[in-house]
């Protein structure tokens, strides 16, 4: 007992550093936004012809590259264009960014766009490229 009196700060520092590092898993698992990992998003395609969402800011798409298939409507864009997407809403959509942590708002505006099942990818572009999964010139 004499120790938690003499390191009372010490132990609220390990304490909130052990809660930061647990709050993402926890936010994560609570999210209704759910997440494919790149095999199930390529399972995805080949069985069920999702519409994947490319939410990246433009100068975030580096060299011009995204998902086959996959139209680029970014994140702060995605509630002014939202009539591009409203008459695909009978199919799966799949939304991603470039590190998978801004897909889950896309999610969301999704979900209200009437996309019964909307996905977030894991990892964003990024793991899609390290994965070593095609990617092909962003149509402008």
């Amino acid at each position: 007992m004499q120790f938690v009196q003499n390191n009372w700060m010490l132990i609220l520092v390990f304490v909130a550093s052990g809660a930061m590092l647990v709050w993402p898993v926890i936010q994560r698992r609570m999210s209704p936004a759910k997440e494919l990992s790149t095999l199930e998003l390529t399972r995805l395609m080949n069985d069920r012809n999702p519409v994947i969402v490319d939410v990246r800011e433009p100068k975030e798409v580096e060299n011009g590259r995204t998902l086959p298939n996959a139209v680029h409507i970014p994140l702060s864009q995605l509630d002014t264009r939202a009539a591009e997407l409203t008459s695909l809403s009978g199919r799966p959509a799949v939304a991603y960014c470039a590190r998978g942590n801004r897909s889950g708002s896309a999610v969301r505006a999704l979900a209200k766009l009437g996309f019964n099942e909307a996905y977030s990818l894991r990892g964003g572009f990024d793991a899609w490229r390290q994965a070593g999964l095609p990617t092909v010139k962003l149509r402008t």
